[in-house]
C-alpha cells in the first residue's frame, strides 16, 4: 500500500511553514528598527527613515535654504524622503526573500 500525504508529511509541512513565518517576524522586526537615508541636490538634503517608512530625520544644508525657492528646496525634500523609502523596501524585500527562498507567500509581509 503507498503512503500519500499523511498526517505526518502534513504537520511537517505546517511546521516548516510556522518556522518561516516566525523568521519573518524576527526579521520585520529588526528591519523595523533600522534607519535608511536619501539624499537629494547632491547631498543638499538628507532625510532619514525607519523600517516602517517613518520620516525620523530631515537634514538641509544652509546652501539649500533659499527662501525665493521654495519650491527647489520642497522637491529635494519629496526626492529624498522617495529616496530612502525605496532603499527600505528594497532592503526589506531582499532580506524577507532570503527567508522565503523568493517565494512570495501573500499576507505574510
Amino acid at each position: 500500500m503507498k503512503k500519500g500525504m499523511g498526517g505526518g508529511g502534513m504537520q511537517q509541512l505546517l511546521k516548516q511553514a510556522n518556522q518561516m513565518q516566525n523568521k519573518m517576524k524576527k526579521v520585520q522586526e529588526q528591519l523595523a528598527e533600522q534607519e535608511y537615508e536619501g539624499t537629494a541636490g547632491g547631498g543638499a538634503v538628507t532625510v532619514t527613515v525607519n523600517g516602517n517608512n517613518l520620516l525620523v530625520k530631515v537634514n538641509i544644508n544652509e546652501e539649500a535654504i533659499e527662501p525665493e525657492d521654495k519650491d527647489m528646496l520642497q522637491d529635494l525634500i519629496m526626492t529624498a524622503t522617495n529616496d530612502a523609502i525605496k532603499t527600505a523596501k528594497e532592503t526589506s524585500e531582499k532580506e524577507m526573500s532570503k527567508i522565503t527562498g523568493g517565494f512570495g507567500m501573500p499576507g505574510m509581509f
